[in-house]
Order: C-alpha cells, then sequence, then structure tokens
C-alpha cells in the first residue's frame, strides 16, 4: 500500500499517524519512515484498511482493539539501559 493510501485509510478512522502507532503498540517515527520509500508493510496497511473501514462504518475500533494485548516490540541493538553502544569487547588474545 503506498504511504499516501495507508494515511487516508487512517483519516477515514479518524487517526493521525501518532495515534496510530499508539494504538498499535510502535514508535510513530517508524511508521513515518515509511514515507521516504513511498510504502507500508503489508501488516501496517492491512490494519489501516480494517480501522479505516470500522471507522467509516461507525463501528469502535478501539474496543476491539482494546481486546487484544500490545506488548511494545523490543528495542534492536545490543546497547545495555543508560549505556550507549553496549559494552566494551575485551581484546582477544590471538597472538600464534
Amino acid at each position: 500500500m503506498l504511504y499516501t493510501d495507508f494515511l487516508t485509510e487512517l483519516a477515514r478512522a479518524g487517526l493521525s499517524v501518532r495515534a496510530f502507532a499508539d494504538l498499535i503498540g510502535m514508535n510513530p517515527n517508524s511508521i513515518s519512515n515509511y514515507a521516504r520509500g513511498g510504502e507500508v508493510p503489508s501488516h501496517l496497511a492491512l490494519i489501516a484498511a480494517l480501522i479505516g473501514e470500522l471507522g467509516a462504518l461507525g463501528g469502535d475500533y478501539r474496543r476491539v482493539v482494546a481486546r487484544v494485548e500490545v506488548t511494545p516490540k523490543k528495542p534492536r541493538g545490543g546497547a545495555r539501559r543508560g549505556h550507549f553502544g553496549g559494552d566494551r569487547q575485551s581484546s582477544l588474545d590471538l597472538d600464534p
């Protein structure tokens, strides 16, 4: 789905990108970054289309989404909490 079509679906449900991200437990920047590529992954497009259609029909998508426990994704990378870049690697003894 094109990013512009994705925004249209969100608008049908009365949602902004930030509100959509909060609803599904994602970082809003992660979603808006797809604007650069012009396309949204199919799983996000499907959610937006279903919420948009439900909103257009007068349904309460918030009640439906509330039935599912949404857990935020774990951050990627090897950094420990409170440490930029993680732990320094110990030097390896590779001399023959």
